[in-house]
């Protein structure tokens, strides 16, 4: 078995979150994806095997599956570009059907996934108090332009809005209380964000579910981000540009095209590199 490293949402030769891609005729045990995504150590490994005209798809964390990722599906899309050549592919999830397009640019990659629909909903202000005891924040550090919400895109995330950059930046938690607390509430990542303008994000993403302290890149959560603000009515011009992993010295960037019909599939899109070893 041919196992790929590539790092999605890269920032031209740098940056970018790591994923593992496997793809086989069939897929490994449960046992052994769980083994392999372990043994890989990064944030999610994609595992990928033909199905009709498509491919089954189960990503695994090294300590869970989840649903829905989204840059282990840009790596997939790139790493399918590779092997397949240059195309749409159909991916049958656990709790969707989606696609990913990628793409060969010289040396480079790019790949493009159209989430699962997206909806959001107002978030308990007891798991909000709880986060933000978790974090250190205080309700002064929120953005009220960015209501504490909810929001999904193949996977469940709490999004919520702070005021500022250096809020952002100052980013702190324990790991084991963190993958508790999102444990019981269901979550996948925390999105915090800053607004720098309407268009202009930047987040960061908490992944103590899956024993990760925080991701360089999430498209998941970008996908639910882009779908709650559709749904606040944030004018957002149909399309946001994310920076994310600056704070880690993994800069990554993500792009999502935000159609008006309510609780649609968004775009996410961006580069992506493949790694050595």
């Amino acid at each position: 078995m041919n196992l790929l490293k590539i790092a999605a949402f890269s920032d031209g030769d740098t940056g970018g979150n790591p994923a593992g891609v496997l793809i086989a005729e069939a897929h490994p045990s449960e046992a052994e994806m769980r083994r392999i995504a372990a043994e890989v150590g990064f944030s999610e490994t994609a595992f990928a095997a033909p199905a009709g005209s498509g491919w089954r798809v189960r990503y695994f964390s090294p300590e869970s599956e989840v649903p829905f990722c989204g840059h282990a599906t840009i790596a997939l899309g790139a790493a399918l570009a590779l092997q397949q050549g240059d195309g749409v592919f159909a991916l049958s999830l656990n709790e969707a059907g989606i696609t990913v397009e990628g793409r060969r640019d010289g040396s480079g990659m790019s790949a493009a996934l159209q989430s699962p629909p997206t909806h959001s909903a107002t978030a308990p202000s007891p798991l909000v108090a709880d986060v933000l005891d978790l974090f250190g924040y205080s309700e002064a550090d929120l953005d009220p332009e960015l209501p504490p919400a909810l929001a999904h895109g193949g996977a469940d995330h709490l999004v919520l809005g702070l005021k500022t950059r250096a809020a952002l930046s100052a980013m702190r938690y324990d790991l084991a209380a963190g993958r508790d607390l999102m444990n019981r509430a269901g979550l996948v990542t925390i999105c915090w964000v800053y607004a720098e303008t309407a268009q202009q994000f930047h987040t960061r993403n908490p992944f103590a579910s899956g024993g990760v302290y925080e991701d360089p890149a999430t498209g998941a959560a970008t996908a639910a981000l882009a779908g709650y603000l559709r749904d606040i009515g944030w004018p957002h011009g149909g399309t946001i540009e994310i920076t994310q992993g600056e704070d880690m010295g993994m800069r990554s960037r993500l792009r999502a095209e935000i159609p008006p019909t309510p609780s649609s599939s968004i775009r996410v899109s961006g580069t992506a590199r493949l790694m050595e070893g």
